[in-house]
């Protein structure tokens, strides 16, 4: 069953105690096709490529990989921009009085939004990705926006958040820190709105929002599937607070409600908050500690988001944690592609999945999570690389140095 020691890959099946699946109808597909036409408004938006990787497919013994390359998203090589342009313009929506679908981008870069609602001030919390997303829409929108960043966020994070336009801080505490000050900020300020791509007790409907606007990339990689033909039976993606997962485990729910693919989250061991939960199985949240230290900077966040949670915890078929050396090998197996594959460039936090399909594939010792997961010759795989080359120093640590390699303990190489 789950594994224990540090540099090994942790898993637990879900035998979490249920709830009523409330959230699940928030990421509906009616909800998710509502923010794709609001981000088709944007004239930066394109679909992103879904890449099928056939030479890795015969080499691991799988039918089909395919992986939905989020380095395209809108310049900014990462999914987070989706989530918190959306949240501001449900933001601006609601406070107007209008419909989201009567707030397109035109409508909210017009003088008649600027003469009626004027400024707001968008706060955040970030490693780096989902503050750029916020900065970014912010500046585009005409609104302001203040980003504080947790210890260990590089400084090339720091710098396109800048040129952004927003008031941007590295602190000297850990993501969740972060949020909870940006928070204090945002209630303090004038007309000061926190954009959080997490939830607690209290503040869950922009975190809604903002899983909604993720959807868009869920929705794009379904109608591709669909377009190639392929039914997908297996989804691994990625977690930090959840947020992510929420969407895309919500999305594919919905989507398949009466037989759904294998779904697995994945999590960096450092900060496996949702695996914790899982192994505790009682349904509630576990929250994880301390400074997080771990490549994966997009996921190094302890405390789950409540809205995503209650959808994970209904729908998720495994729950794993992973060591820093799975997402180094996966940045590695992308950027060095078999034979007729297509390149992906993929950084920490958009790798993990990779490198645990690739571990669970060839490595002995996960057979038993290979055969919890049903992985064989007819499996179809949907991965996200959610990011790009987003710290670009640390992407040639790992591609040409070796970092995190797999005889290392986690975060041993890191200086």
């Amino acid at each position: 069953m789950s594994k224990s020691s540090g540099a090994c890959i942790k898993w637990v099946p879900n035998h979490i105690t249920k709830s009523n699946d409330t959230q699940l109808a928030n990421m509906s597909l009616e909800e998710m096709e509502k923010a794709s036409r609001f981000h088709k408004s944007f004239p930066q938006y394109a679909v992103t490529p879904l890449t099928r990787l056939d030479g890795l497919a015969g080499l691991l013994g799988l039918n089909r990989v395919y992986v939905k390359d989020e380095s395209y998203r809108f310049g900014l090589n990462a999914f987070k921009v989706l989530g918190g342009s959306y949240a501001i313009a449900r933001y601006i929506a609601k406070e107007t009085g209008k419909d989201v679908s009567e707030t397109d981008y035109n409508f909210l870069t017009s003088s008649q939004l600027r003469d009626s609602f004027g400024q707001a001030t968008f706060f955040t919390a970030t490693d780096g990705n989902h503050g750029r997303g916020v900065a970014w829409a912010a500046n585009r929108l005409g609104q302001k926006c203040v980003v504080r960043m947790p210890k260990g966020s590089t400084q090339t994070r720091l710098e396109n958040i800048a040129k952004e336009n927003a008031t941007v801080t590295i602190e000297d505490m850990n993501y969740d820190d972060c949020v909870r000050l940006a928070a204090k900020e945002a209630s303090e300020a004038e007309r000061g709105i926190i954009i959080q791509d997490t939830a607690w007790d209290g503040y869950e409907e922009i975190p809604t929002w903002i899983m909604q606007g993720y959807g868009t990339l869920a929705l794009e990689a379904d109608q591709q599937l669909e377009a190639d033909g392929c039914r997908p039976t297996h989804i691994f993606i990625q977690a930090g607070v959840g947020s992510l997962a929420g969407a895309v485990v919500g999305y594919f729910s919905n989507r398949f409600a009466d037989n759904p693919p294998v779904m697995a989250v994945v999590e960096a061991g450092e900060a496996d908050c949702l695996y914790q939960s899982a192994v505790k199985a009682d349904g509630s949240r576990v929250n994880v500690t301390g400074d997080m230290l771990t490549i994966m900077a997009g996921l190094a966040c302890g405390e789950a988001n409540t809205v995503s949670w209650d959808i994970l915890k209904n729908h998720v078929d495994v729950f794993v944690s992973c060591p820093d050396w799975v997402s180094a090998n996966g940045t590695r197996i992308y950027s060095s592609p078999a034979r007729g594959d297509e390149r992906v460039i993929s950084g920490e936090s958009g790798s993990v999945t990779m490198g645990l399909l690739h571990a669970v594939m060839t490595m002995p010792e996960y057979k038993d999570l290979k055969d919890a997961l049903k992985l064989d010759e007819n499996s179809r795989v949907l991965l996200v690389s959610s990011e790009g080359d987003t710290d670009p120093d640390r992407f040639r640590e790992i591609t040409w140095e070796g970092l995190c390699g797999t005889d290392k303990e986690p975060f041993a190489d890191i200086k």
